[in-house]
């Protein structure tokens, strides 16, 4: 709190803190720490008002507990600026000094001391010869910085160019290594002349003080590295600026011999020339010049011109591919075309992959795999969480802490410009204000622009055309649609059983016996074993939990055989696998369950590959309304009141609850409420649930559906084919409906369900309630067959050649 009495007398009610040793001048920014009670009452006083406080040095440091009598009365009013608990006892606080004043009354000593401080107005006499005296005080200043070597005199320069005599006076003060009282007597010294003459005098004293102890320490312990006058050349000191400019052309001329054997492109070796031009001009302990340094030795550790010798042999690059992963037959392939590629075209353009699909199918381990057979070094670059975009492009270095993006670095790691670069989770970036790093990533992955790829922080180009980009996601709507324009998607489905087993046997199972230093003697398991661990103790489209059940195996046989000796041996059969893992994760099939009124199985697509879904009708008395349940998203609720528009039309001409719009409500659930469920695709599956609901005829369980509807009764194409119909399979589901539109997306088919399900193509209701349904309709559209022959042309498998077409096996 301040008050006015008179015109410029200015008297301030406030807190005060006695300082040991420390004597705070008006103009500069000091921190230090406080612990006493009293002192962190005061601070919590100022910080409760106009954070204005009074600080005065101590005349005895030694006391603890000083008395007002024991305090200079001429200190300082200062702000808070920044307060800091370091500990239980102790804070650090910032202040910046304001103007001096002397305490006039003591109002209070205790808890704390708060005083009445009058300010102190400095005698402006600094005429032209004290002008002149000040700017000797500035090259002695300089010189003394150089010597004490404490702080930079450039980190100090730019408070020193905008204030008046007064005030540089008071901050060269600041910086001085003097006693307390020589301090507190410049402070007392309200005269800016005299305190220039003064420091002057001090000045002069400290820099000859400093520079004899220079010549005394060179002259015992670096004579002969520094010779004196008369023997053999001049004097240069250690610390001295003879022996810091000698350092420093040493370094300059070691950095043009980096840059030269780097082999940079021209842009970046003048920038890189040009930068050092720059450093010998600078102080080499100041500020600028370790952000210089930093700078060249990022161009200079760069690979601009080194490359991995690649291995071009086709049938070795298959071997370790093989060697590696089973399956992946569709990637493999368009790896060795890249080899080939490779043979007969010297300079190609560089390959981004994107591979998507769910977690555990192998797509970050294939990338490693590729680089092993490429010969190329690997780098992995995790995208999860990523939201600014500097993380890709890098800082510009007009920021401090500033720093290359996370390409550049990956690329620095490598220390070649053609590694395989992986690009993890590309999916899972999201953006704020900071900028959105999908879109810095066109750049990168765009094989016409990343020849010349520019970080902010490198502010040249670097080519990327030779780096080969593979990109990981489990979903591709979350990618923009541009940045998937640039990238050849190759699509990673589940695993059939078959592969899991294989998978299983050839890789994970030796993997995990190595992990546990088991040997082939100690722990044998059975194919049946290995058969039931898939089938009852996962479900999932990878092979991760599988892997998780394997080191559950392994990890009890290693306590068996530490307990009963190193010859102990074990075996896992498919009797005793419960003994290992428990009773069974996922006992009991669908296909085993009996067929329901108003129950349908449909198929859905998630980022952790395909599930089969359950629809449930039923109905209430009430006046028309449809209720749906399960946490559905707001498309399938569309899609849901699509099939149910439909259904009441047709149910006139099926001749079926006519007085359901009446005296009846319909409600659809979906099992699984805690699951967010989204999506057109279960269009066809209500409708047969409804149908089946209003008809009382059951379902078919043997038969999973997906597919979109109109009101018109057509049913249209969908995603995700391939997952929807691995995952039908895993539940023991042998016959599937699928919209006519779909047949496409049957020729990636693996082989064990292209031969082992039956896959009926559809354009419309019609043929749907034939398939499913279990009895015939009362109408006009007929019956299903109850026993169908062998598959054979017809509209709902048309166009299908007769070893193409999938049919069910009895």
């Amino acid at each position: 709190m301040s008050e006015t009495n008179g015109p410029s007398e200015i008297i301030h009610n406030v807190p005060l803190i006695p300082l040991r040793d420390l004597v705070i001048f008006p103009s500069t920014l000091v921190p230090f720490i406080i612990g006493r009670a009293s002192s962190i009452q005061a601070l919590e006083k100022a910080e409760e008002t106009d954070k204005l406080i009074f600080l005065a040095a101590q005349i005895d440091p030694a006391k603890d507990n000083p008395a007002a009598g024991d305090i200079h009365a001429l200190g300082v009013v200062a702000k808070v600026i920044r307060t800091v608990a370091m500990d239980d006892k102790n804070i650090k606080v910032i202040v910046e000094g304001k103007r001096r004043a002397r305490v006039v009354e003591y109002l209070s000593t205790a808890p704390y001391f708060q005083v009445l401080a009058r300010e102190v107005g400095d005698v402006d006499d600094t005429g032209a010869e004290t002008r002149e005296v000040l700017k000797r005080v500035l090259g002695l200043f300089e010189e003394y910085l150089k010597l004490s070597q404490n702080v930079s005199f450039q980190s100090i320069m730019p408070a020193l160019r905008d204030h008046t005599p007064d005030r540089i006076a008071d901050i060269i003060a600041s910086h001085l290594y003097l006693g307390l009282e020589e301090k507190q007597t410049l402070l007392e010294t309200t005269s800016a002349g005299d305190r220039i003459r003064r420091l002057h005098q001090l000045l002069e004293v400290e820099v000859g003080r400093l520079q004899a102890k220079a010549r005394t320490e060179g002259s015992k312990s670096q004579r002969r590295k520094f010779p004196l006058r008369g023997e053999g050349g001049a004097a240069a000191f250690p610390g001295s600026p003879a022996q810091k400019k000698e350092e420093q052309a040493n370094e300059v001329e070691e950095l043009k011999q980096k840059v030269a054997r780097a082999k940079m492109s021209k842009d970046a070796e003048e920038k890189a020339l040009k930068e050092i031009e720059r450093l010998e001009t600078m102080p080499p302990m100041s500020a600028e010049a370790t952000v210089c340094r930093n700078y060249l030795d990022w161009l200079i550790a760069l690979p601009w011109n080194k490359k991995s010798r690649e291995k071009r042999n086709i049938k070795e690059a298959e071997r370790i591919l093989n060697e590696d992963h089973y399956g992946l037959e569709k990637v493999k392939e368009r790896i060795l075309e890249f080899l080939s590629i490779r043979q007969l075209v010297t300079n190609p353009k560089g390959v981004i992959l994107g591979l998507i699909g769910p977690p555990g199918v192998g797509k970050s381990s294939l990338a490693r795999s590729v680089a092993r057979a490429t010969g190329r070094k690997f780098v992995r670059l995790s995208l999860g969480g990523v939201r600014d975009e500097a993380e890709i492009r890098g800082h510009r270095r007009t920021y401090i802490g500033a720093y290359p993006g996370r390409i550049i670095q990956m690329i620095k790691r490598a220390g070649t410009r053609n590694p395989v670069f992986l690009l993890d989770e590309v999916d899972k970036m999201s953006m704020d204000f900071r900028g959105d790093p999908a879109s810095a990533l066109m750049e990168v992955l765009d094989p016409e622009q990343n020849n010349a790829f520019l970080d902010h922080y490198i502010d040249t180009d670097f080519d990327l055309s030779q780096v080969m980009f593979i990109v990981t996601a489990n979903m591709l709507e979350p990618i923009p649609r541009p940045l998937i324009d640039r990238m050849e998607i190759i699509r990673l489905p589940g695993y059939t059983e078959e592969e899991k087993f294989q998978i299983a046997r050839r890789f994970l199972w030796p993997k995990q016996m190595q992990a546990h230093g088991l040997k082939d003697t100690n722990l044998k398991i059975s194919e049946t074993a290995f058969r039931k661990l898939i089938q009852e103790y996962t479900r999932e489209a990878g092979v991760r939990s599988l892997e998780r059940e394997v080191t559950s195996i392994c990890r009890k046989a290693v306590k068996r055989v530490v307990s009963k000796g190193r010859s102990h041996s074990e075996r896992v059969t498919e009797r005793n696998l419960e003994d290992y893992l428990g009773i069974p994760k996922f006992r009991r099939k669908l296909i085993e369950k009996k067929d329901e009124v108003g129950v349908a199985i449909g198929m859905a697509w998630t980022e952790f590959g395909g599930e089969l879904l359950t629809f449930e009708a039923t109905k209430v008395h009430g006046k028309g309304g449809f209720t749906l349940t399960g946490q559905l998203g707001e498309i399938m609720q569309e899609s849901a009141r699509a099939a149910f528009s439909y259904v009441r039309g047709k149910i006139f001409e099926l001749n079926i609850a006519k007085d359901i719009h009446k005296n009846f409500d319909i409600h659809v659930h979906v099992p699984e409420g805690a699951t967010p469920k989204e999506g057109p695709s279960a269009g066809i599956t209500i409708a047969i649930a409804i149908l089946s609901l209003l008809s009382d005829i059951p379902v078919s369980k043997k038969i999973a559906m997906s597919g979109e509807i109109t009101l018109r009764g057509k049913v249209l194409p969908v995603g995700g084919i391939k997952e929807k119909l691995l995952a039908a399979f895993r539940e023991g589901i042998r016959e599937a409906i699928l919209p006519l539109d779909n047949k496409p997306d049957l020729k990636d088919l693996p082989k064990v369900i292209s031969q082992k399900m039956k896959i009926d193509l559809v354009e419309h209701m019609d043929e749907v309630f034939r398939i499913v349904l279990t009895k015939d309709l009362p109408a006009k559209l007929g019956g299903r067959k109850k026993k169908p022959g062998p598959a054979s042309p017809s509209r709902r498998g048309q166009g299908m050649g007769k070893e193409e077409e999938p049919s069910l096996t009895h």
